[in-house]
């Protein structure tokens, strides 16, 4: 099974502003940018499409199927009451402890890092599971795709951000028996 993990294109949004799930439109590059991304998966036969629900995947996921299987495990961290904030604007006694053990300290209102793995995790271990046999395509946001990432490469969370995931980037990875393995270089 050929599994191609894809990171939305551009959002709509201001640089300096902490996101994760909020549902933000894209950018007016979309259409090129999906051309791109399609360019690059030479997929035949049958697929089965799983989206973060979020807007900016979701609206990619439909480019590739009718039919898109939405999972929550596959949104970006929850930033809680950072969300749509600018970074500069978070208090200082709020970001500190999270900058200096973001793996294991959960965002006010929201989540930790490690939160994030784990649902990542129990995706890709339902993937695997399944029995299916058709390609996948999997669309996700830079956080889940980092923390999938640095799982099947042996790489702490902690480091996982030294992995480079741009809008639209895409990974090959293959399912061979109970393993799921990176096919393509990681842009480290």
């Amino acid at each position: 099974m050929e599994i191609y993990l894809i990171r939305h294109t551009t959002p709509n949004i201001e640089k300096g502003i902490c996101y994760g799930q909020s549902d933000l439109d894209l950018d007016e590059n979309y259409a090129s940018e999906f051309k791109t991304i399609q360019s690059k998966i030479p997929i035949t036969g049958a697929i089965k499409v799983f989206s973060s629900p979020l807007k900016r995947c979701s609206l990619l996921a439909k480019q590739f199927s009718n039919e898109v299987h939405y999972d929550n495990r596959l949104k970006e961290l929850n930033f809680g009451n950072w969300e749509m904030k600018l970074w500069d604007a978070i208090p200082e006694k709020e970001l500190s402890p999270w900058m200096s053990n973001f793996v294991n300290t959960a965002v006010p209102g929201g989540e930790s890092y490690i939160q994030l793995a784990l649902r990542v995790k129990a995706f890709f271990e339902d993937i695997l599971n399944s029995g299916a046999k058709e390609n996948l395509i999997i669309i996700a946001h830079a956080g889940p795709m980092r923390a999938f990432l640095s799982s099947i490469l042996d790489i702490d969370l902690k480091d996982s951000f030294n992995i480079k995931i741009n809008y639209g980037d895409i990974f090959h990875l293959k399912k061979e028996a109970n393993t799921i393995r990176l096919i393509t270089e990681v842009p480290i």
